[in-house]
This record gives C-alpha cells, sequence and structure tokens, in this order.
C-alpha cells in the first residue's frame, strides 16, 4: 500500500470521528429541543437556547467534515488545506470556550446562576399564568417532579386556586382530578430535576467535545501530511 494511500485511509478514518461527533450533537440537540424549550420557560430564556447552540455547532462539523471528505476523494489539496484551517480555528473556539467555563466554573458564577434558576423557577410556579401552564405540567411530568422547590409551592400559588391540591401533572400515577390529595404527588422539586438533567447533559456534552478535541488534532497532523502528498504527486505528475 502506497503512503498515500495509507494517508488517506486515516485521515477518512478520523474525519469519520469527527463526523460521527457532528452528527451526535446534532441528535443531541435536536432530540431535547423540546424539553429545553420548556425548561427555558421553566428555569430561564438563556437555557432554552443550549439545543440550538448544541445544533448549529453540530451542523458545523458536520459541513467541515464533509468538505475534508470530499477533498480527500478528490485528491485536492485546496479543499484539505481549507479543511485543515477551518479546522485549527475550530480548535482554538474550543480552547477558548474550555477558558470561559474554567472561569465560570467558580462559587460566585454557579451561586449567580443557580440563584438566577431559582429565582425564576420559582416566579413561574408563583404566577402560574395560562400561556405557561402547558410548559410547567410537561416539566413536571417528564421530570416526576412537583412545584419549583416540592409540592408545597402549590399552597402558595397565586395562579393555582385550590392550595389543598397539586397540579394532576404532579402525581406519581396520572389520573383525573390525582392531585386532590396531596400524598399522590411526587416530593422533590423541579428545581434540583432541571439541575440534575443539565448536569447529565453537560457530562455527555464534555465527552464529545473530549472526543472531538483528540480527533481535531490527529485530524490536523494527518491532513497536513496528506496535503502535503497530494501536492508532491502533484508536481511530480507535472514534471
Amino acid at each position: 500500500m502506497s503512503l498515500c494511500c495509507s494517508l488517506k485511509c486515516m485521515f477518512i478514518f478520523f474525519n469519520a470521528l469527527f463526523l460521527a461527533s457532528g452528527v451526535a450533537l446534532i441528535t443531541i440537540g435536536a432530540l431535547q429541543y423540546t424539553t429545553y424549550l420548556q425548561i427555558g420557560i421553566f428555569a430561564g430564556s438563556s437555557l432554552s437556547k443550549i439545543a440550538v447552540v448544541l445544533i448549529a455547532v453540530g451542523v458545523t462539523i458536520t459541513l467541515v467534515s464533509l468538505m475534508g471528505h470530499l477533498g480527500a476523494f478528490l485528491n485536492n489539496s485546496t479543499m484539505v488545506a481549507w479543511f485543515i484551517c477551518i479546522l485549527i480555528v475550530i480548535i482554538m473556539c474550543e480552547v477558548a470556550t474550555g477558558a470561559v467555563f474554567y472561569v465560570f466554573r467558580s462559587r460566585t458564577a454557579v451561586l449567580q446562576m443557580n440563584g438566577a434558576i431559582n429565582a425564576k423557577a420559582r416566579g413561574v410556579v408563583s404566577d402560574y399564568s395560562p400561556e405557561r401552564r402547558h410548559a410547567i405540567n410537561r416539566i413536571q411530568e417528564k421530570f416526576k417532579c412537583c412545584g419549583a422547590d416540592g409540592g408545597d409551592d402549590w399552597s402558595k400559588s397565586v395562579g393555582w386556586e385550590n392550595h389543598e391540591a397539586v397540579p394532576d401533572s404532579c402525581c406519581v400515577v396520572k389520573s383525573d382530578g390525582c392531585g386532590q390529595n396531596k400524598e399522590n404527588a411526587y416530593s422533590k422539586g423541579c428545581i434540583s430535576a432541571i439541575k440534575l438533567f443539565l448536569l447529565k447533559n453537560l457530562v455527555w456534552v464534555g465527552a464529545v467535545c473530549i472526543a472531538l478535541a483528540v480527533t481535531e488534532v490527529f485530524g490536523v497532523v494527518v491532513g497536513v501530511c496528506l496535503c502535503l502528498d497530494i501536492k508532491r504527486k502533484s508536481y511530480e505528475n507535472i514534471s
């Protein structure tokens, strides 16, 4: 097997991993979009943008990867070179993003974020406005929770009139009127459930990003070697 063939196979392999990670981010974002939208209504509008960011990053990675594949199959050094340049920019952006996350991991920033989520969720449950009721009920059903901090929140809600009961969406076993008995409701609040969900998603995204970083570094190295080899072959054919 020639050197060019070996380099191309390695490049396609690492680029396939790069493509898979892009598709994974798109899938995670698309599958969780509705959930993040409802979380945004319940606990802060900025959280609803997480899914959009994941999809946008995934689409970018997928398009760049396809360009790399096309350049390798066509033996086009220009396309491979552009792929390498964009990949380097992506790596720099990832490093910058990692630095930002490192800065914002400080206790003050975490407390501010927690405070904002807590205040928003408690306010939404207290108001229980008609335009937000569907999202609140869906969150309680999906995350198996009740109220912001617990079922007792509904006894103080302005928008929820029956303070001796909770919405049926709080019930462990759903049935019409099941919320009339508070004993049927989930004990945990939705704030803790949402934070656990976000943490789990962050772990998955972090794992994808680590895999991306390793793949990208190897992709740049192999891509440079492939690009130089394609150019060398071109010069040999000309001469």
